[in-house]
Formats: C-alpha cells, sequence, structure tokens
C-alpha cells in the first residue's frame, strides 16, 4: 500500500501561505486574492493550450501518473534483492523451470516478464534486450507525460497575462463608472498571480516529481534487469548479490 509523501504535502502549504500569509502581513485581504474570473481564465485557458497539443492517450496518462506526486510507488530495494536472490538459489537447485511457479506470485509486471523469460530458456542476451527495450518505452512515456505538466508550466503565465490584459479592457470600458472599476483592477493584477503562481507551486513541481519518481522507477528495473540477468548466465548467488547491493548506495 503506498503512503503519502509529506514532504509533498508541506510543499503545497508553505507555497500557499507564502501567497496568502504574505499578502495579508503586507496589509492585504485575503478575498482580494479570490477571484473566480481570474482562476477561470488562466486554468481553462492552460488547459485548452495544452489540449491542443496533446494526444489523448498521453493526456490519460498524466492524469494517471500524476497521483505519483502525492502517493510515488513504494521501493524497499534491500527486499527486493534478497527477493532475487531467493530466485537465484531456486534457479540452482532446481533448475530455471523452478522459478515457474513464483511467476503468478509476482505483483511486479516487468519482474514477471523477466521470470517468464527466464523460464522459457531465453539467452541472456534476448533477456537483456526485451528487458531493456521495456525500460527505455516506460521511460520514454512517463517523461511524455511530465511533459504535459511542463507545457502547462510555461503556458500558465502567459495566460494570466491574458487574463490581465482582459480586466484592464474591462477597466478602459467602465472609465465612466468608478464603482465598476475595481473589479477589472483586481481580474487584471490577481490572473497574473494566478498564473506565476500556478506554474511554478504546482505544474513544473508536479512535472519535475513525476520525472524523479520515473528515475527511481527505472533505477529499480535496472536492479531486477541484472539479476536476471546474471541468473539467465549461471553467476552464483553471492555474486548476484554483491553486484546487486550497488544499487543500495
Amino acid at each position: 500500500m503506498r503512503t503519502m509523501d509529506i514532504l509533498t504535502v508541506i510543499g503545497i502549504v508553505l507555497g500557499i501561505s507564502a501567497i496568502f500569509v504574505g499578502n495579508y502581513l503586507d496589509g492585504g485581504h485575503i478575498a482580494s486574492l479570490l477571484n473566480f474570473p481570474a482562476i477561470f481564465i488562466v486554468l481553462m485557458g492552460t488547459f485548452g493550450a495544452v489540449f491542443v497539443q496533446t494526444s489523448l492517450v498521453t493526456m490519460k496518462r498524466a492524469m494517471k501518473l500524476l497521483s505519483w506526486v502525492l502517493f510515488p510507488p513504494v521501493i524497499h530495494l534491500d527486499k527486493d534483492i534478497a527477493r532475487i536472490i531467493s530466485w537465484s538459489i531456486t534457479a540452482r537447485q532446481e533448475g530455471l523451470l523452478g522459478l515457474e511457479a513464483l511467476i503468478e506470485k509476482e505483483k511486479n509486471k516487468f519482474s514477471q516478464k523477466g521470470l517468464q523469460l527466464l523460464v522459457d530458456g531465453s539467452e541472456p542476451e534476448t533477456i537483456r534486450i526485451v528487458l531493456e527495450n521495456d525500460i527505455q518505452i516506460f521511460e520514454s512515456r512517463s517523461n511524455e507525460a511530465a511533459k504535459v505538466f511542463e507545457s502547462m508550466g510555461g503556458y500558465s503565465p502567459t495566460i494570466g497575462i491574458i487574463g490581465a490584459v482582459i480586466g484592464l479592457i474591462h477597466v478602459m470600458n467602465n472609465l465612466a463608472d468608478p464603482s465598476m472599476l475595481g473589479a477589472g483592477i483586481a481580474t487584471a493584477f490577481v490572473a497574473t498571480i494566478y498564473g506565476v503562481a500556478f506554474a511554478n507551486l504546482l505544474f513544473l513541481p508536479c512535472a519535475a516529481k513525476i520525472k524523479a519518481v520515473s528515475r527511481s522507477i527505472v533505477q529499480y528495473n535496472e536492479m531486477i534487469l541484472e539479476g536476471i540477468s546474471a541468473i539467465a548466465e549461471g553467476e552464483n548467488p553471492r555474486s548476484i548479490d554483491l553486484r546487486l547491493k550497488s544499487y543500495l548506495n
């Protein structure tokens, strides 16, 4: 079961607090930063621009991987190394076919595929090529998902400026009515704040977090690849253990 990343929660709270508390300490009112038209312009404009450039498949993947920001996959390298060593011991004692019973019990699909290749008697080089290809595809698709949020971080400040211009147009159209000036000016400046804040406190950090989690999963899969390749080459468990423990550092 995945647990919430408390550092992400603290970061989000600190980022939002920096704006609202800072505004309050400077003599402003929190309500002055709550402007629905400005939020609508920035968010809808940003999502609209990203939808134009992104395929439906990539967008779905990006929304799915967004859960990594708060609930990143938990990886226990020490336990997984011990599991791989147990595979090697089984292979030496019972042969590669002895691993067949472990395939269905394995929850990690990458590990399942590696064990299946071992049981099928694939050559070590073939196993390495197949699994490396899976790693590259996973990394590429994860980066594509991260780029969706990077694009949002690029568009958001510009859309915020558009919101500011709309607010100023509203002000100019109501110069004869002083009662209408305040709302227009508020929308103008607050839209800019939202555009920059969403980009730097939300979209870009989310992209960076997805890339970081992706890198950790890639390194984890590379460790499994090394272990499975070593088993296929007939290395002894002690040698495999020494090789894989380098990933703990």
